[in-house]
């Protein structure tokens, strides 16, 4: 059970009751959903003295509309019960070790903004592979910020340069998903199999809420540019599913020198499709992509699957020919 802070006050937000698991076999942060999970004593929000509160998930850092995650709402009540199980699809082991779960509650109000109760966060690195754990959390009051007619010249200067800052950074470690990937060098065959199985959570590009996705690959350099793949087009959907194979007739040797390139597109009829997210493997990448590019390379004929988190920096060899 985590301790509150200092700054919590119950009356004033509330407590929240949730059990988390790590999947590790599939790849999976699940929340809930054998027991219930609750919020006490929550701040009334509304003018029935009462609120009309849901749960609200991020991953940290790389917070967007692609890791979100919302629960039902729950009408006129300071003490929800859930019964929902919500699912984070391609987790990986650099995720648990450096990735945090932010857990908010808010009030839904259909005639203005919906408001903010309170929030927690739970580092994923206390949380172990295939074991559930049960966190009883006290909810923190949003801190307010400092009003810029009370700050000098110089302090609102500094606050802007700031905020510039921190939306650069922001920018930089924007995710727009995850990519399910297979990678097996067949000698017999003399090349790369490359499989794209599936994706997960992907930002959502159209104004219904969902995305048309198709998945290219790139082996590069391509100089002739003729090692271009697509996948189908799935509708309506940020969790597709493709199970397509494409081949890349290659030596070895030659592998080490190239690198593999994919993106993930949005499909748009009469316009330009829309970038969703990429993912670059090979000898100069880092972390699991580079993990996964020298498995293959280091040990043919064996299918090494991996999730690789999609992100919004778009391939130069991709900005013209989606």
């Amino acid at each position: 059970m985590l301790q509150p802070s200092a700054s919590w006050q119950p009356a004033k937000t509330g407590y929240h009751r949730h059990p988390c698991c790590h999947g590790n076999a599939a790849g999976c942060l699940r929340m809930g959903p054998r027991r219930k999970r609750q919020n006490m004593g929550l701040k009334p929000m509304d003018f029935n003295g009462l609120a009309d509160p849901y749960v609200k998930l991020h991953l940290l850092p790389g917070a967007c509309k692609a890791n979100k995650l919302k629960t039902r709402t729950q009408r006129n009540t300071l003490n929800p019960v859930w019964n929902e199980g919500l699912t984070y699809t391609g987790i990986t082991g650099e995720d648990m070790a450096r990735k945090t779960l932010r857990v908010s509650v808010c009030d839904e109000d259909k005639l203005t903004h919906n408001e903010f109760i309170g929030e927690t966060r739970v580092p994923l690195r206390r949380l172990k592979p295939s074991q559930k754990k049960h966190f009883n959390i006290c909810l923190e009051p949003q801190i307010p910020l400092a009003s810029p007619s009370a700050m000098s010249a110089a302090l609102r200067g500094i606050s802007c340069y700031l905020r510039e800052l921190e939306q650069a950074e922001q920018w930089e470690l924007e995710e727009r998903g995850r990519i399910l990937l297979a990678l097996t060098y067949s000698s017999e065959r003399r090349g790369l199999l490359v499989g794209i199985l599936r994706c997960a959570h992907l930002a959502a590009m159209d104004v219904n809420g969902y995305s048309d996705p198709y998945v290219k690959t790139y082996l590069k350099p391509d100089m002739e540019k003729k090692s271009k793949h697509k996948t189908s087009v799935k509708k309506k959907t940020l969790n597709p599913e493709y199970n397509e194979e494409f081949f890349y007739e290659i030596d070895q040797s030659e592998l080490a020198q190239k690198s593999l390139e994919i993106t993930v597109w949005d499909y748009d009829i009469g316009k330009s499709n829309d970038f969703i997210g990429g993912a670059t493997l090979g000898l100069d990448s880092k972390g699991e992509r580079l993990r996964h590019w020298l498995g293959c390379l280091q040990s043919p004929d064996q299918r090494w699957e991996q999730w690789h988190t999609l992100t919004n920096e778009l391939p130069e060899s991709s900005a013209f020919a989606p």
